[in-house]
């Protein structure tokens, strides 16, 4: 007869044998990490492979669809618009950045001076400060504020300098992943084939079935997101491109990628975008700073009110309440890539947690 204690304490021995595990995976926590980062940099290629993949997809099924188009030349077509894309902007573009991000660095220190003494007419023209002795405090504040400034602007300067040095350097890299793009766009049918197969054969036909609608939803709402939020964002761009050339503003370019690229972020997006192209055309000019802003503001504000909801609409179902702390927490965990990716996750936790919650009111057989 089997001992009934002997074989209670055997129900010990998985428990024992996972705590040792976990025991050693903590002691050892900095090889792991180092091991994770190794894994991430052998297969971010194929990473950005499905990223490129899936912002290409929605594109080529509408070549599929409206055009009837075959599956290679669809992705031959995209290939070429990709190229020429990117030709133009390592030709013509990234020159002109890293030509206006390298002037404006020589130029900073005269532009500084100018500033100063701008300010410094202002103040002596202006009788009435000095009778209550707000001129004097001013003043003496001014060069603080200036080189503050100084030290910002020098520091956006370093950080697009490097990114822009760090797009070079991983040229390569895109190549390949734009490569295996290629394929995942190509067997498209066959992952998502492989996927469904592996959701049957771990879960009931049921769960499964809710499993693969549910993330159909989430791909509908992550990629209509996504794709809106790029094509408001470069019309912005644009928009801010000519604009700033008819205020005839410094390095117009430049601060039009700044405005673009950043407007992808919601809500906070346009500011952080603006700060930049004000401070940088405030050493060239304060009066132009000025119509800088004016402009930055009508420009967010036409975002806003009418381009933005007219292309995205109410994508992921959000207040503006939740659409803020998505960012906030985003950007505290992942930075500038959590801040945009922050309101699409934030709108599939809700998406699931509604669920959950209709599923609960349904068994309880609650209406409300």
């Amino acid at each position: 007869m089997v001992n009934k204690r002997k074989v209670r304490y055997l129900n010990w021995i998985p428990l024992l044998i996972i705590a040792f595990i976990l025991y050693r995976v903590i002691n050892k926590v900095d090889f792991f990490l180092f091991m994770n980062n190794n894994l991430l940099s052998i297969f971010s290629p194929v990473i950005w492979a499905f990223a490129i993949a899936y912002l290409l997809n929605p594109l080529m099924k509408i070549l599929e669809k409206k055009f009837k188009l075959k599956r290679v030349w669809s992705i031959l077509i995209i290939y070429m618009l990709v190229l020429g894309i990117l030709t133009i902007f390592i030709t013509v573009i990234s020159p002109s950045i890293v030509n206006s991000i390298m002037e404006l660095g020589r130029n900073l220190p005269s532009y500084i001076t100018q500033t100063e003494l701008w300010f410094t007419e202002q103040l002596t023209n202006l009788e009435l400060l000095d009778e209550y002795g707000v001129a004097p405090y001013i003043n003496e504040n001014l060069d603080n504020f200036i080189g503050t400034i100084s030290v910002y602007v020098n520091n956006i300067l370093s950080a697009a300098l490097s990114q822009v040095i760090n797009l070079t350097s991983a040229f390569f890299r895109a190549i390949l992943s734009m490569i295996i793009a290629i394929y995942f766009l190509k067997d498209k049918e066959k992952f998502l084939k492989g996927v469904k197969k592996i959701i049957f054969a771990f879960l009931s036909p049921e769960h499964s079935k809710s499993v693969i609608e549910f993330g159909a939803e989430l791909d509908n709402l992550f990629s209509r997101f996504i794709i809106g939020k790029f094509i408001d964002s470069c019309i912005i761009g644009v928009i801010c491109f000519f604009g700033l050339m008819i205020i005839d503003a410094p390095y117009e370019l430049l601060l039009s990628i700044i405005v673009g690229i950043t407007n992808m972020i919601p809500y906070f997006g346009p500011f952080i975008g603006a700060v930049p192209a004000v401070i940088i055309t405030l050493f060239f000019s304060p009066l132009k700073a000025l119509w800088v802003l004016i402009f930055m503001i009508f420009l967010q504000q036409f975002d806003g009110l009418y381009l933005g909801p007219k292309i995205l609409g109410d994508k992921v179902g959000l207040s503006p309440f939740w659409i803020i702390v998505a960012i906030i927490i985003g950007g505290g965990i992942f930075g500038v890539i959590g801040m945009f990716l922050g309101v699409p996750i934030m709108a599939v936790i809700k998406a699931v947690f509604e669920r959950f919650i209709d599923k609960r009111l349904d068994a309880k057989n609650v209406e409300i």
